[in-house]
């Protein structure tokens, strides 16, 4: 099984930790550097033993830290777009949706693939990553609007879902954000709501002691219990239940 580790998410910054015993990366590094770098010693995670850094867009709080990354000479990979937003195409490693990359480690158990797909979002190029190898299967997607089909099939059979869920809409049409922000977060190209979460992981989780991550909660907008709530009643409907049959934890 992969090890997955949640260093920070939210609208302060993002940081997520992968590893299968033999290959470690990042999705994302959101918090400046020198703490990028103190959460993973926290962690027991040597900065010099990261093999990647993949980066989501180019939004501050998905990518604030790079200098992390320049320090240790680890090599950063994201689409063409978020590459040329972050004015690293001549240093990054481009990757495109729905093409795989693979990281050879000790044995063809310990191989490590990533693999990118499209999302939702008012970035240049946005991606999210799904991650395969002999632990099993990882899927992380950050900031989206919505979920497509293409990302549902991206995602199928993991083992892991780091999934946004972001929001209540009721909240954020009552709340006091400014009607144009509001219209921001509930775009196509906005954030994930907690039922359209929970409506995509309805689909996805079989209840075979899946572990889902729900991230990238407003502080403004939602509550982790309401959050909580809206995914389990999705799951219920479809005769599953939390402790039994998938494991949940609100971030």
């Amino acid at each position: 099984m992969f090890d997955v580790k949640i260093h920070a998410t939210g609208s302060d910054g993002n940081c997520v930790s992968i590893s299968n015993g033999a290959v470690t990366i990042l999705v994302d590094v959101g918090l400046p550097k020198t703490k990028v770098e103190k959460i993973l010693l926290a962690a027991g995670i040597d900065p010099t033993k990261i093999h990647s850094i993949w980066i989501t867009h180019e939004h501050q709080d998905h990518c604030r830290g790079l200098g992390f990354a320049d320090k240790y000479k680890i090599p950063v990979y994201a689409s063409e777009g978020t590459l040329k937003a972050l004015e690293r195409l001549d240093s990054g490693k481009v990757i495109k949706a729905g093409n795989s990359i693979c990281f050879e480690a000790f044995s063809i158990t310990n191989h490590m693939f990533v693999t990118a797909f499209n999302v939702s979002h008012d970035a240049m190029e946005p991606l999210g990553f799904a991650i395969q190898s002999g632990a099993g299967k990882v899927s992380v997607m950050m900031d989206t609007g919505y979920v497509t089909d293409e990302m549902l099939h991206a995602m199928a059979n993991s083992d892991i879902y780091v999934f946004e869920c972001n929001h209540d809409e009721d909240m954020v049409v009552n709340g006091d954000y400014p009607d144009v922000t509001k219209s921001r977060v509930l775009a196509d190209t906005g954030h994930l709501s907690n039922e359209a979460a929970a409506s995509a992981l309805a689909k996805l989780v079989h209840g075979l002691g899946e572990k889902i991550y729900l991230t990238h909660m407003s502080s403004n907008n939602n509550m982790p219990a309401l959050a909580q709530g809206t995914v389990k009643r999705a799951l219920k409907a479809k005769g599953l239940l939390a402790g039994k049959h998938y494991e949940l934890e609100v971030l």
